[in-house]
């Protein structure tokens, strides 16, 4: 993997953690989330007239990758209203890897090299450090819904390592699932919860733009990206935003984080390392 690569994925995860804290931080963690993902949506909107369409072969893959993502941000903002984000983020994020491994070696025929495979493991045993530590603090809500979450992730990561590839205009083929992503989710809000929707945006518009562009710059990345290595390294890779994330559950949002989780994020990054390898 070259070099350049490799640091702009390790940039997507850095902004992808810094979303996800915004929407942890929020009084009303699902609004936020809405506002995050309204923010993507606007941007999006603004800037597809100025690229080519994807190719037609992509457009079903777009479909259901929205529609993944949809269920994907709704489980985010559940998980975040239960459950302390140095527990659920390394969850949903460092589940998925190993299925996405296996899914990839399966389905796209991308067959992983031995220090892949060992990368892969490495860092899938620290997040199954992070699950134990979770299970012994009792919050079986907060481990059930953010490992929900990883299979979710797993699913869009998958179809969307597929979709890019045939879509011939990569950014303008993660435009439109953020475009349709995010317009259900706001009119949703607009129907159901007009009044304190409304009255939220108009306090937290500037989070929720802030929000918006890390995950569409976050993600938009990572498909660049697969376009360039194989998907399982990629999404393994990226989940280095697990230490982002739980640096900043501790110094920003004042989170208690335990040895336990401490030692498993040191076990994700050596996964990281032989990956890089790989």
């Amino acid at each position: 993997m070259p070099i350049a690569v490799f640091g702009l994925i390790l940039f997507a995860a850095l902004l992808h953690a810094g979303w996800n804290a915004i929407v942890k931080r929020g009084s009303d963690t699902l609004l936020t989330t809405v506002l995050v993902t309204a923010s993507a949506a606007l941007v999006a909107a603004a800037a597809l007239p100025l690229l080519p369409a994807p190719a037609p072969a992509s457009w079903p893959f777009i479909a259901v990758s929205a529609l993944f993502q949809i269920v994907y941000f709704i489980l985010v903002a559940a998980a975040y209203r239960v459950a302390d984000m140095s527990q659920a983020y390394p969850l949903m994020r460092g589940a998925a890897p190993l299925l996405v491994a296996l899914a990839s070696a399966a389905w796209i025929g991308e067959p992983l090299s031995a220090s892949a495979w060992a990368g892969v493991a490495v860092l899938s045993a620290g997040i199954f450090g992070m699950a134990a530590d979770g299970r012994r603090g009792g919050d079986r809500a907060g481990l059930l819904l953010a490992l929900l979450n990883a299979l979710v992730i797993a699913g869009y990561t998958v179809i969307d390592g597929l979709g890019v590839r045939r879509s011939g205009a990569p950014a303008a083929y993660t435009l439109w699932i953020f475009l349709l992503t995010g317009l259900p989710l706001a009119a949703w809000a607009l129907l159901a919860r007009r009044r304190a929707f409304v009255g939220y945006a108009a306090r937290n518009w500037h989070l929720g733009m802030a929000g918006g562009l890390g995950t569409l710059a976050s993600y938009g990345l990572a498909l660049w990206a697969m376009t360039m290595a194989p998907v399982a390294v990629v999404a393994a890779l990226r989940e280095t935003s697990i230490l982002f994330g739980v640096a900043i559950s501790g110094m920003v949002l004042k989170e208690r984080v335990s040895t336990a989780r401490i030692v498993a994020v040191c076990v994700i990054a050596a996964g990281a390392a032989i990956l890089r390898s790989g």
